[in-house]
């Protein structure tokens, strides 16, 4: 009798407590967790999730203001936007915070970049100017925001031109971006010429080896990532140089969300396909 009952407990315990036991390891449940594991994957999401809630701001407030005109609604503000703007902030505020170890990663780069230089001179003079823009960038930064928390005794003057100075840096950078994903399209170009060469001195396409058809895959991939890298720093573009003159390019802040959510999604592309595993079969 007792050993029926324990058999029925421990039969129990499975079905409920060992439910998970029934599912199998999703590839897409693993991704997830390696991509939000690392400080530039959760950025990244933050960043998207951040100008998603900011550009639905205006979205929402505009309804509000038909909706009164039409009687719709009693008072001519929405409620919904408040909270989707707070949100918004406190992950830029989160966001900004968490960059005041970003120097670290710097000088990391820096280091490594002379000791395993990219293949051209001009790639390495483009990244060493990259990495002190970012030297810039960053202390300056951290100056501007803890001076405007109030945490600094920085008078207002200073905040704004160490925020002004900050992002002249960053768009220091985006600009010299520029230039590197050229570069990078030139070298990929010689490359598929050099592939193109070989194969043809072999023979037909469907006659090339695996590794060929390897390094061709290869250069799809990389041609898809120096495209994608573009996009991101076409949205870049404009919002660095916006926040970099006192009166602002735009006079309408809704352009400043459009350029920030085309940067974020193309940068979640980015870091989502980068960090990708092997396909489990």
């Amino acid at each position: 009798m007792s050993t029926s009952k324990s058999n029925l407990l421990s039969g129990a315990n499975d079905l409920i407590l060992g439910a998970f036991s029934r599912v199998p390891p999703p590839q897409e449940l693993d991704h997830a967790v390696r991509f939000l594991s690392t400080w530039s994957g959760s950025d990244k999401f933050f960043m998207l999730v951040e100008n998603s809630a900011k550009l639905l701001v205006p979205l929402l407030e505009m309804r509000a203001r038909m909706e009164y005109r039409n009687g719709i609604r009693k008072i001519p503000s929405s409620a919904s936007s408040a909270r989707w703007k707070k949100l918004g902030s406190v992950i830029s505020d989160a966001r900004t915070l968490l960059r005041l170890w970003g120097l670290l990663p710097i000088f990391q780069w820096l280091i490594s970049l002379e000791r395993t230089p990219p293949p051209t001179r001009k790639l390495l003079t483009i990244e060493r100017l990259q990495g002190f823009s970012m030297l810039a960038y960053y202390p300056l930064e951290h100056l501007y925001y803890l001076g405007s928390q109030g945490i600094l005794p920085i008078s207002k003057e200073k905040i704004g031109k160490y925020s002004l100075w900050s992002c002249r840096a960053w768009a220091a950078y985006v600009c010299l971006q520029f230039l590197h994903l050229k570069e990078d399209w030139k070298l990929l170009k010689r490359r598929e010429k050099a592939l193109a060469k070989e194969a043809g001195s072999i023979g037909e396409k469907e006659n090339s080896s695996v590794e060929q058809e390897n390094l061709r895959v290869e250069l799809l991939k990389r041609k898809d990532a120096i495209l994608n890298e573009l996009v991101v720093n076409m949205g870049y573009l404009p919002l660095t140089v916006h926040w970099s003159l006192k009166g602002g390019l735009f006079k309408n802040d809704i352009w400043v969300h459009v350029f920030g959510m085309v940067a974020a999604l193309a940068s979640f592309r980015g870091s989502w396909i980068a960090s990708a595993g092997p396909v489990r079969s």
